[in-house]
């Protein structure tokens, strides 16, 4: 192993393990090689964003389940306790791997747009995008598509009825939950907005006063929706008394839903991305994920370096130049798959990538305006991911969403769900950046039905000794988060050390490389700014990364947690395959 990766500082999140090489990093434990790899892993590993929705995915497996039941409690789980990051309002996106056929498969649970979600929908009277309504309240928000991943993968590759994966989710909203400091702090940046709506006052000033750290929120209502759509499957949610209730509750504040969008809502099983970085075979989420061709893009780009030899400053400096490209494509040529036509074939061909890697010049920063930015003829946290390995080899990557925190602020009353506001991920003025910062044109413009683009990336990643499950939440920063959280592991980091690592981001525009405080020291900056970049090295922590990993030499599995986020839980249990 290379010398700079040999230590891990105890205080991961004032070290810089990429960027500089200064701190002693500590290596993965080294493993005894066997006389071959096992067949299985020796039990189940799971991560998630929230120590309840964890358990509740053991208890699927305590309960004879396998990893897709437990991706079933799990999602429903952190659609009850993380209502600033996801919820059934929302839509996500399920790669899964099915050990028995050896098939990986890509659950697109993403939202869909409304009819009457046109572009000139969220204009005002001045032609400008209306900010309003592309983020807050009913026009804001996109069919909810989570409701019918819960029923689809429960039915088609879980072992246990769904009554009895969505059980743990259903408790937990009747008998409550410990509200956290982020959900304080996320109300409070929001109340203004949350506090115009019936339903939302309903659950989040219930007892008068906004919710508090340690104070329990119940949830009846979300209760009993989940009660409905574990008796009813589909239609508990997108027909009858819950979809009633979202119909009148969207036309009650203004927005334009008709009953045939719901029913008419389907997940869509698509074909995952593959592409090779190194050793490593890497599967992840295609259109409408925008994260998987941007890895790919920047992957085979970097992929012309050996990164780890390069002095930290170089380093950083390629690695941004290789965000840069990729978020520009994704910019330009990405969209839903049913709506546009993409070259995808072209932009993860690694000749691509060497065409794009020629134009990276050594040590001077290419300026964003200066790769066009026309188009060309032809997800803070609010957002949660989960990631698991089972003792048969399966294995789950989910990241699901309601957008911005509290999605669009909106509940509907008397079903406790929060709708999401992930209308503003579409382009709904070419050229105009969302709230993320992020600018889109005409492949990703709203129409009826169709799927905004996203950059959730759920990934695998697979060498000869070692299988990696990978995803985070944040906005834009998803794609660049899981991207280090790759290259940790092709450095030899643990699952642990992977999930702590300093983060830095560019997207093309605007044009900054953003980077933790302490992710890069003052020596990195100075000589970053030398080459043209301009560097915002003091952001806070960002990011909620979670991954499992099983090393097949020594049969061993590890599970990594944020430490940005305190309520989030790793855990791996010993166990047999299921026959």
């Amino acid at each position: 192993m290379h010398p700079a990766l040999r230590a891990l500082s105890t205080s991961v999140l004032s070290a810089s393990l990429l960027f500089t090489a200064t701190l002693p990093l500590q290596a993965a434990p080294k493993t005894t090689p066997t006389a071959a790899n096992a067949a299985h892993p020796p039990g189940t590993a799971i991560a998630s964003a929230h120590a309840l929705a964890t358990d509740a995915g053991l208890e699927m497996i305590r309960a004879g389940g396998n990893a897709f039941d437990a991706a079933v409690a799990v999602s429903a789980a952190l659609a009850v306790v993380e209502p600033i990051s996801s919820g059934i309002g929302g839509g996500g996106f399920f790669l899964l791997h099915d050990a028995k056929s050896g098939k990986d498969i890509f659950v697109d649970a993403r939202e869909t747009a409304p009819a009457s979600a046109t572009p000139a929908a969220f204009l005002d009277e001045k032609g400008e995008l209306n900010r309003d309504r592309a983020t807050n309240g009913p026009w804001s928000a996109g069919i909810p598509g989570l409701p019918a991943a819960l029923v689809h993968v429960a039915k088609k590759y879980g072992r246990l009825p769904l009554k009895t994966s969505l059980q743990p989710a259903i408790r937990i909203a009747r008998e409550g939950f410990e509200i956290y400091p982020r959900l304080e702090r996320g109300y409070g940046s929001r109340r203004q907005v949350m506090e115009r709506y019936r339903g939302t006052r309903e659950v989040f000033l219930a007892d008068g006063t906004p919710p508090t750290a340690g104070e329990i929120l119940k949830q009846p209502d979300l209760a009993r929706t989940l009660e409905l759509l574990a008796e009813k499957g589909f239609d508990g949610f997108y027909r009858g008394e819950v979809a009633s209730k979202l119909l009148a509750a969207v036309k009650e504040e203004g927005g334009q839903w008709r009953a045939d969008e719901l029913t008419g809502y389907r997940v869509k099983e698509r074909e995952p991305l593959r592409f090779q970085y190194r050793d490593w075979a890497i599967t992840t989420a295609p259109p409408p994920s925008s994260g998987g061709v941007a890895i790919a893009e920047m992957l085979q780009m970097l992929s012309g370096w050996d990164l780890p030899k390069l002095d930290a400053a170089q380093r950083t400096h390629l690695i941004a130049e290789a965000m840069r490209r990729a978020f520009r494509d994704r910019t330009i040529y990405l969209g839903d798959p049913d709506f546009v036509k993409m070259p995808l074939a072209r932009l993860t061909s690694p000749d691509y990538a060497a065409g794009l890697r020629a134009t990276i010049h050594p040590s001077k920063a290419t300026p964003s305006d200066l790769l066009p930015g026309q188009p060309a003829p032809l997800e803070d946290d609010e957002t949660t991911h989960f990631s698991i390995i089972d003792a048969n080899g399966n294995r789950v990557s989910v990241t699901q969403t309601v957008n911005l925190l509290y999605g669009s602020g909106m509940v509907v009353p008397g079903t406790g769900v929060l709708l999401n506001n992930e209308m503003d991920d579409f382009a709904l003025r070419p050229g105009t950046p969302n709230a993320f910062g992020v600018m889109g044109f005409a492949a990703n413009a709203p129409e009826p039905g169709k799927r905004m683009l996203s950059s959730m990336t759920p990934s695998f990643i697979e060498s000869k000794d070692k299988i990696a499950v990978v995803g985070a939440p944040g906005g834009s920063r998803i794609i660049t988060e899981v991207l280090l959280g790759i290259l940790g592991y092709d450095w030899g980091l643990d699952a642990q050390g992977v999930a702590a690592l300093p983060r830095i981001h560019h997207q093309w525009m605007p044009d900054v490389i953003s980077a933790e405080k302490g992710a890069l020291d003052a020596e990195t900056v100075a000589a970053l700014e030398a080459m043209g970049h301009k560097v915002n090295a003091g952001e806070n922590p960002w990011g909620n990364l979670q991954t499992v990993s099983w090393d097949k030499r020594s049969n061993t599995l590890e599970a990594g947690t944020d430490p940005r986020n305190p309520v989030g839980k790793a855990a791996v249990v010993e166990s047999a395959p299921a026959r």
